[in-house]
């Protein structure tokens, strides 16, 4: 396995049972599969966060992670929603996609001062390194994502 092979490992919570997975986005296009109920875990799309999973995903994460703290009632939220679909798609395998209720998980949405929404935060080696407050054009998401690879 090479260097860039291994650097590109994220844990995620199986959307299905719950259980933390190890996946290698090098592997992404393969179809990880969740090592406790056999089921797959999703990458093309944004993958959900909660407040107790949300610190383990970010710490080990070996990739950028853009994570959406939204709300279901939220317009702009909702506005964004294809675009980090899209964008789920597009980078699959190279960064991570997230998005966290913040309603649902309002410890994490805390301790991030998170106060509007949509905002959106880049992670990179579990510290935030941006963040952006309301709905974003994708050529901006990707702008603030590639800065984030460099």
């Amino acid at each position: 396995m090479d260097a860039t092979t291994q650097q590109r490992k994220v844990t995620l919570g199986c959307p299905h049972c719950g259980r933390l997975n190890r996946v290698n986005l090098a592997r992404a296009a393969e179809g990880p599969k969740c090592g406790e109920c056999g089921r797959a875990i999703e990458l093309d799309r944004p993958v959900h966060l909660a407040d107790d999973s949300f610190a383990r995903v970010i710490a080990d994460a070996q990739v950028p992670v853009l994570v959406d703290f939204y709300a279901d009632w939220c317009g702009p939220c909702k506005m964004m929603a294809p675009v980090l679909d899209e964008m789920a798609r597009a980078r699959m395998g190279n960064v991570l996609i997230a998005k966290l209720d913040t309603d649902r998980n309002q410890q994490t949405a805390a301790r991030f001062g998170i106060s509007s929404i949509p905002t959106l935060i880049v992670f990179k080696g579990g510290r935030e390194v941006d963040r952006q407050i309301g709905a974003l054009p994708r050529q901006r998401l990707d702008a603030i994502l590639d800065a984030a690879i460099r």
